[in-house]
Order: structure tokens, then sequence, then C-alpha cells
């Protein structure tokens, strides 16, 4: 073999040994090849879980944008109902526009589930000094509403609360905070916990916890917390507002004043008081709402709905309030009564002399409408209740004894109404307490017994009341508003009597008196105080 030839064999050797084949088998003759590794892949992380919100967690950053509403346009839109152009005579002009987001925050229920809900943030802006910069706060807390999809940010002509509170204080330079309560709008809680103290002081809290923390917000960047805290509210959230101040005093937080407007403070008096005859306007809507809340809260107020209501009424009642439809149609389709509460027979002759009460004589004709053979309550409850009331009375009603809520109440309704009865703490910041001795629906002997109660165990805490019916002193400070109180009244007793009423317009002002006459008189007294301060 030539010396080329051996050369060509020898590389084709070299060749075959190094390269292999396409095939994985072993060659005839040849090494076996080397595999290539499989690339290991790279795994995927883990995803974070989102953090579970926690009370008075911001859950939408920033809040939404709802509208600015100029001074005219509130102005306009409170003029659209009586109660809104009695408090346009009432408020100073407007300085600022009104700049609403819609906030949306983590709270609890009645047991301490999670839940969100909304609520509303209102902010002064525009170029006047009381528009910018550091601003005081309101909290505010809004009276009862049936209307499950009640959003107080939606100022219309059907929301006067919001435009009142938008008018009086954010348009005045106040920063608002307002929730819709657990159980409305947009809220992930199925009930309301109507009534409930801690929940309802835990959710106001929570509220003002998100609200500051989405200060300040680029539509209205001028308006921040200067620290001065304000709170307030009208009938529930009278109750609500109370709460919460001693809530937050407890916790040891700055409350600069509180304006409870005509609440059901006095919860235990309240509730022996309408069972012994003293029906106010709107106790079947109150009292199914309250019930409701309760059981939700302690399970034991019945074990069937018709424990407590006719069974005509039972089925479904427990979850009615709130409702997507109007309490109007309820009462057409027969699911609540409109204004009977209890049978015109006693549960027991003993009980005949309040059923219905007569006194005092000027709401005899309110408490006579709480009666009848269509009742919402059966008398086998009020029965219940009756009997544990004269066992175990409140101190402060039917007569005034200490002034304390029942000191061993049995019947569950009874020791659910003492839990949540606010007579058992003193403010240490001012407070002014407004309301009218004449109202039908939260009767006036809730702010009667808080001030009695305070006088009697602090009598120097800072506590202001004002009784809009009460005639004015020469040197009374709320003269004018009470001037124009009785003056208001009068409109619509003649407006009544113009009209064909022959009781003088006093049901006419029944009718109106603790939704549309007397909040635009609180709401001015509450802001004169809160200026003041």
């Amino acid at each position: 073999m030539s010396r080329l030839t051996c050369a060509a064999a020898l590389l084709a050797t070299l060749c075959l040994t190094a390269c292999g084949s396409d095939n994985d088998s072993d060659m005839a003759g040849g090494a076996t090849p080397t595999p290539t590794p499989t690339p290991t892949p790279t795994p995927s992380p883990t995803p974070t879980p989102a953090p579970t919100p926690q009370r008075g967690d911001l859950l939408e950053t920033p809040p939404a944008l709802v509208k600015v509403y100029p001074t005219q346009e509130l102005l306009a839109l409170a003029s659209q109902s009586d109660a809104g152009k009695q408090l346009v005579k009432l408020v100073a002009p407007p300085k600022c526009d009104v700049t609403v987001h819609q906030l949306k925050y983590q709270t609890v229920g009645a047991v301490g589930e999670g839940a969100s809900a909304s609520g509303a943030l209102m902010l002064p802006s525009g170029t006047d000094a009381a528009c910018q910069g550091a601003r005081p706060v309101l909290l505010y807390a809004h009276a009862t509403s049936t209307d499950k999809a009640y959003n107080i940010a939606n100022l219309n002509s059907s929301n006067a609360e919001g435009i009142a509170i938008a008018l009086e204080f954010a348009a005045q330079g106040y920063i608002v905070i307002a929730p819709n309560y657990a159980g409305y709008d947009t809220s992930s809680l199925t009930y309301h916990p109507f009534l409930n103290a801690d929940q309802q002081s835990k959710e106001m809290i929570d509220v003002l916890k998100a609200a500051r923390s989405a200060l300040p917000v680029t539509t209205a960047p001028a308006a921040v917390d200067n620290g001065k805290l304000f709170i307030t509210g009208y009938s529930q959230g009278g109750f609500v507002a109370m709460a919460t101040h001693r809530a937050l005093q407890a916790a040891g937080a700055t409350v600069t004043a509180a304006a409870p407007m005509s609440g059901p403070y006095a919860l235990s008096a309240f509730g022996d008081a309408l069972f012994e005859g003293q029906v106010a306007n709107s106790a079947p809507v109150n009292l199914t709402l309250l019930i409701s809340s309760y059981q939700q809260a302690y399970g034991n107020l019945f074990t069937t709905p018709t424990d407590v209501f006719e069974a005509k009424y039972a089925s479904g009642i427990v979850s009615l309030l709130p409702s997507t439809s109007g309490i109007t149609d309820l009462r057409s389709q027969g699911k609540i009564t409109t204004s009977v509460v209890f049978n015109s027979t006693p549960p027991d002759p003993k009980f005949a002399s309040f059923t219905p009460a007569t006194s005092p004589a000027e709401l005899a004709s309110v408490f006579a409408q709480g009666f009848g053979t269509d009742n919402l309550i059966t008398n086998a409850y009020r029965l219940s209740y009756l009997n544990d009331a004269t066992t175990a009375p409140d101190g402060a009603f039917p007569a005034r004894t200490d002034g304390l809520p029942p000191a061993n109440p049995m019947q569950a309704l009874r020791v659910a109404l003492k839990a949540n009865d606010l007579r058992n703490w003193t403010p240490s910041a001012p407070v002014l307490l407004c309301a009218g001795s004449q109202d039908p629906t939260v009767f006036y002997l809730n702010t009667q017994a808080m001030q009695d109660y305070w006088a009697a165990i602090a009598p120097s805490a800072n506590v202001t009341v004002v009784n809009m019916d009460a005639s004015p002193s020469g040197s009374d400070p709320y003269a004018d508003l009470k001037n124009g109180f009785q003056a208001a009244k009068d409109l619509v007793r003649t407006a009544a009597v113009v009209g064909g009423a022959t009781d003088g317009g006093n049901q006419a002002v029944f009718d109106t008196y603790h939704a549309g006459l007397l909040p635009p008189f609180c709401f001015a007294a509450a802001k004169s105080f809160f200026d003041t301060k």
C-alpha cells in the first residue's frame, strides 16, 4: 500500500471514531458515543399570594373619582328637597368645590368575619384659604336606609343626607369621611349589623383609617389632614357616632369633639318604651332590622322567626332588609306592615293601660298607629318582653330611678339591647347632643337619659344639649336655630290645614319631623359647635 493510501485509511478511521454516526446503537469496531446532556428546566417562581386584607385596608388605590361638584351645583341639588331648601337657608355660602371619591375598604361583620364595604371621601377644593392645606376631618354616620344599594357618595336628588354633609361641611373646608355601612352598596356582607355598637364603631374606625391612608389624592392634592377629628351622625348614625367616640377614646385616639344627633343611645329604655306601647314612627322597619341584626350577632333571639313575627310575615323577614326593592313595594307585597307592630288586644289584661300608651299626650296619636289586628310582632313575644321588663325595669323608663340599664334582664332581646346601650362611658372631649322633644321616631328620652346619666356620674363633663323644641332663653347661642325650627313646623302645619287637614297639621309635622324638619337645624348646630373647637 502506498503512503497516500495508508494516510487516507487512517483519516477515515479517526473520523468514524470521533464522530460516531446518526445511529444510536454501538458501532461495530468503534467506541460508545458520549450522550448530550438534557438541560434541566428552570422552575417557574411560585407566585407570592396576595396578602389577606386587614381591617382598615384601602381595597382600591387610589379611590375612584366620582365627580367634582362646583358650589352652584351643590346648591342646586340641595334645592330639590324641602330639607335641602331649609339647609340652604341655614348654611353660610359655600366656599369650596367638593371632590367626591368612592372608598372601598376592609372591615368586619357582627361576629368578626372579614367583609368589604364602601363609603365616600369628600374633599374641599378651590382658591379660598378654607379649601386648601391642612383641614379638619369630619367622620359622619348616616341615618337608617332600607335601600341595599344606598351609596352616600352618589350625590343626587334622592340623597339628601349626602348633599347635606357635602354642603354643610365639605364645602366649608372639612374633609368628610362617610361609610355606607357593611351590608350596603358593594359590601360583601349579606346582612347589615344595625345598631350593633361594637361592629359599627369598628367599621367607622376602619373607614377612617382607609381614608387617611388615601390622602392626599391627585384630584385635590392640597387637602390634607390637620389632625383634628370631629364625629357626628344622625338617627342611627347618632348612635353610631357616639359608639365610635367611645371606642376611639378607649383606644387612646384623639377626638376633638363629637355631635351625635337624635340617636337611640339608651337602647334598653327605648326598647322598653316601644314594647310598653310607645310605638314610634318607622317601628316596623327598625324592629325588623334590629331583631335580624341581633340574631346574626348573638344567635339566640329566636329558634324560628315565628317565635317573634306573625306567620304571615315570618318567611324571609330575617333577610328582608336592607332590600333591592323599595319599602313601599315591600309593604304592598305584604312582606312588612306599614305602621302596626302590636295587636290591639293586650297580651295580658295588666298591660291594657299601654296598649297603646297615651302619654306623653302630644305623641298619643303616633303610638295608636302602632296597634291593630294585622300586627307584625306576636302577642306571645310581646308578653315575654313585658314580663321581663316588669321584673328587671330600666332605670330611666318608665320612671327614672338610677338612670341605668336594667341590672339583670333575662329575655334575649332585652339582653342584647343592654349589651348595646351606651350608658356606660363618659366623654373626655366636648360633646353636643342635638334632638327634639317631640320627635315621633327616635324619642327624646334617649337624649334625656344620656344627659341625666352623664350629669350623675360626671357632672364636669363638657356636654351641651340642644332641644330644638325648647323655648330659647335670652343668652341661648342656639336661639336662632330653635326659633327657625318652630317657624318651619308652623309652615308645615299651615300647608296641611290649607290642604284639608283637620288636626291642625300635627300629623303632617309628625310625618316629616325626623327625616325632614329636624336634620337641617341639628346639622347647623353641629357645624356651629365644631367651628369653635
